[in-house]
């Protein structure tokens, strides 16, 4: 696939990593030479000095063959016009826009993006995104990722095993025999730095972060085997009024009708501003670095505070001080993924990968076959994905023990007429089935090829 990027910034570059690792061509095209320089320094990738929304910069790398565009620049605008320059000038079939400003996203200016009006196929607006992943957790405690597929009917959560989880040391294949209303089926674990597909003979350990796949209703459920019964977070404290801090405590205030929520900015005009857009929220104006601030707030009786600030040291810094004074909890929005690794060290509970959710977003688009839904784990290591099953299929008709499919690949849940099936070997895929499937990063093209449109099909 002939892929062009508009944008060498960190979700740019991340795709662009990405996609190349994968054997795709790969072009980048950014205005500052320091960001093009670097990316062909350390990428196998083409990278062009420019403006991408300007036709003969779009032309020159190669827009007239191109496959796909992805504009992921910090401007709305300039992402905007370089789908719009792509479809009129180019006909590039797919194209894929970030958009952060909320304005263009309200549900009465929908027509914007059609193909009659700016034709966008794909708009990605990491604040939304970023939010609802924080919701999530929010929402089950004791999760450390909750996505969701299949209709939301399925759920894919990530579970910290701690030393007095009751299922550690228990193989695999034991626990449905232990808990035969559990439902969930382990796809994945990270274990000292690595990412494996367990067999049903292995063991969870203390310290494993397990991924699990499991009908919806059963999560809280799941959650408590494990021994997570961590209760709903009532008394929140956000740090930062930005965007996602802002939509964050309007869901929280439509959601939760009993949470009480304050939020901290540094900046007066946009604490009043804020202020102005909720109902329910107590807005501070000032450091959530400053102590005296965080007393203020009541931190000492605080359940959870969520630091959603730009600026990842201060997330960091603020999260720490924010336990040291009394915070149940905390959950931290990090851009950079080298300080992912010190989190637990400096008592940070959870952290949010804005990158992450993004990348995600867009590889649904990149995947070929009937790819519904894509979730990357552990900065690219895995990926949780949701196919549609044709005719043509190789899975189609055959028991899943007779598949032989290779390690790395563990299908999860089986999605057929609204009802949910955990699989086991003498389970049986049909045409039209929704197979959520966990895969590891060298073998997300073998379950493309699984879920590919063969030629028989038409």
């Amino acid at each position: 696939m002939k892929v062009i990027i508009c944008g060498a910034g960190q979700v740019g570059y991340g795709i662009a990593e990405r996609l190349a690792n994968e054997g795709n061509d790969v072009t980048v095209i950014d205005n500052s030479p320091q960001l093009v320089q670097a990316i062909r320094d350390q990428l196998d990738v083409r990278g062009f000095v420019g403006h991408g929304s300007q036709p003969d910069v779009l032309q020159s790398a190669g827009a007239e063959d191109a496959d796909m565009i992805i504009a992921v620049t910090l401007y709305d605008e300039v992402n905007m016009v370089a789908c719009q320059v792509a479809h009129s000038l180019f006909d590039v079939p797919t194209k894929v826009a970030r958009i952060r400003a909320q304005n263009y996203l309200q549900s009465h200016y929908r027509d914007l993006f059609s193909r009659e009006h700016m034709p966008i196929d794909v708009i990605i607006s990491p604040e939304i995104e970023v939010g609802e992943m924080i919701l999530r957790r929010i929402a089950l405690p004791g999760a450390n990722d909750v996505v969701r597929f299949a209709d939301d009917e399925v759920a894919m959560i990530a579970i910290e095993c701690l030393d007095d989880c009751p299922v550690v040391d228990t193989p695999l294949g034991q626990l449905s025999e232990l808990f035969p209303d559990l439902s969930a089926v382990v796809v994945g674990i990270w274990r000292a730095g690595r990412l494996f597909v367990p067999h049903s003979s292995d063991a969870m350990m203390a310290g494993d972060l397990a991924y699990v796949i499991v009908r919806s209703d059963r999560v809280r459920r799941t959650l408590n085997i494990f021994g997570h019964e961590e209760p709903t977070a009532s008394r929140i404290l956000i740090g930062g009024g930005g965007n996602i801090g802002l939509y964050v405590a309007s869901e929280l205030e439509k959601r939760q009708t009993q949470a009480r929520i304050k939020i901290v900015d540094n900046s007066r005009d946009r604490a009043i501003a804020v202020a102005d857009e909720l109902t329910r929220t107590v807005v501070l104006h000032g450091s959530i670095l400053d102590q005296q601030i965080l007393l203020e707030a009541d931190i000492e009786h605080c359940d959870l505070m969520v630091a959603l600030t730009n600026d990842d040291q201060v997330n960091i810094l603020s999260s720490v001080m924010a336990k040291r004074l009394g915070a149940k909890s905390n959950m931290t929005l990090l851009n950079n993924t080298s300080y992912y690794e010190f989190t637990k060290t400096l008592g940070i509970d959870a952290h949010l990968n804005p990158r992450s959710v993004t990348i995600s977003k867009i590889l649904q688009h990149v995947r070929r076959g009937r790819i519904r839904g894509v979730h990357s784990v552990q900065n690219g290591a895995a990926e949780v994905i949701e196919a549609e099953a044709l005719e043509t299929s190789t899975m189609v008709g055959t028991p899943l023990r007779e598949l032989d499919l290779p390690d790395g690949i563990r299908i999860g849940a089986v999605y057929r007429d609204k009802e949910i099936i955990m699989p086991n070997g003498d389970t049986v895929v049909k045409a039209k089935d929704r197979i959520v499937v966990f895969a590891t990063s060298e073998r997300v093209s073998q379950v493309e090829q699984m879920f590919r449109v063969s030629l028989e099909f038409f």
